[in-house]
């Protein structure tokens, strides 16, 4: 009995080894086949255009993929598969819509929600990338289980710009009450004068000249502070001479003073964020910065 039994398991051992050794063998052959490469025949001058017009445009392709796309090479067969498939199937309306999902998806996960995460980032908030698709596949699908669209996309809107305005209080809040709290206090000083706007100025030398348009061209000479007395900006900076410029073209504070200013005064400025940079970062001006302007109006440039 034992001898049958050993018999018959060396018999199975056996058919199992051609077995697999039978389809290691078929999956090779398949493989080989799918390697064979069938004979380029050029018979006319357009077919050997065409064909040297394909091999040019892979000039430069692999480095493109290596540095752009971040493909490692060592996958280079997956990626030829993909590239036949394509073409093979480009007419098929069922492969044009899988690729366009593959496609969208990869502007979702590379660059949409990313930018999402950065705009959260140093907010009390944060993008979970799980939740995000499922609310994008349940939108396209029609589930409205939790949400329909319209209302969704008022809340998203609603909850992006609750965590806009927290990131920019912890990011920027002292900046702007030290700014508020500058402009508030120099008001009261002896000699400066207050605008509708918010502007603030003291004249230090009275020109006589004209004032000019928000038209004109105009030459200033000029240094910029921040209220802590940091310099951040002067025309010295740029040259010997006085800058030109058109007073329209400058930050709200400067055109309203410039044509305030006779040709040949010498005023200083302290300017409200928003009739400066606003809540634009300006590197050595941050976003909410009130600025002191110490400007002298040398000339109208006339035509």
């Amino acid at each position: 009995m034992k001898i049958r039994t050993i018999i018959i398991a060396l018999a199975i051992v056996v058919a199992s080894a051609f077995s697999i050794e039978g389809f290691a063998a078929k999956k090779k052959e398949k493989a080989q086949k799918k390697q064979e490469k069938s004979v380029v025949t050029m018979t006319t001058q357009s077919d050997t255009l065409s064909y040297v017009a394909g091999m040019s445009l892979t000039q430069g392709l692999v480095e493109f993929l290596q540095h752009s796309m971040k493909i490692d090479t060592a996958y280079m067969a997956d990626f030829i598969s993909g590239l036949e498939k394509t073409i093979e199937s480009a007419d098929d309306p069922q492969f044009k819509a899988y690729m366009a999902g593959m496609e969208i998806a990869k502007q979702l996960k590379e660059k949409m929600l990313p930018g999402m995460a950065r705009e959260l980032k140093d907010s009390p908030d944060s993008l979970v990338e799980e939740l995000a698709f499922r609310g994008f596949i349940d939108a396209l699908q029609g589930d409205t289980t939790y949400y329909n669209i319209e209302d969704a996309s008022l809340l998203f809107k609603d909850l992006m710009s609750e965590a806009k305005e927290a990131k920019t209080e912890k990011l920027y809040g002292e900046n702007r009450r030290a700014g508020e709290q500058f402009l508030a206090e120099n008001s009261k000083k002896e000699g400066v004068t207050t605008t509708e706007s918010g502007l603030q100025y003291k004249v230090i030398v009275e020109g006589k000249g004209e004032k000019p348009q928000a038209t004109d061209r105009v030459k200033v000479n000029y240094e910029g502070r921040l209220v802590d007395g940091t310099v951040f900006d002067s025309s010295a900076k740029h040259g010997d001479k006085p800058l030109e410029f058109k007073a329209n073209q400058v930050i709200k504070g400067w055109t309203e003073a410039l044509t305030l200013m006779p040709v040949g005064s010498k005023w200083e400025l302290y300017i409200p964020y928003d009739l400066a940079y606003g809540e634009r970062d300006s590197g050595k001006i941050k976003p909410f910065s009130a600025l002191i302007f110490t400007v002298e109006l040398v000339e109208i440039v006339k035509k």
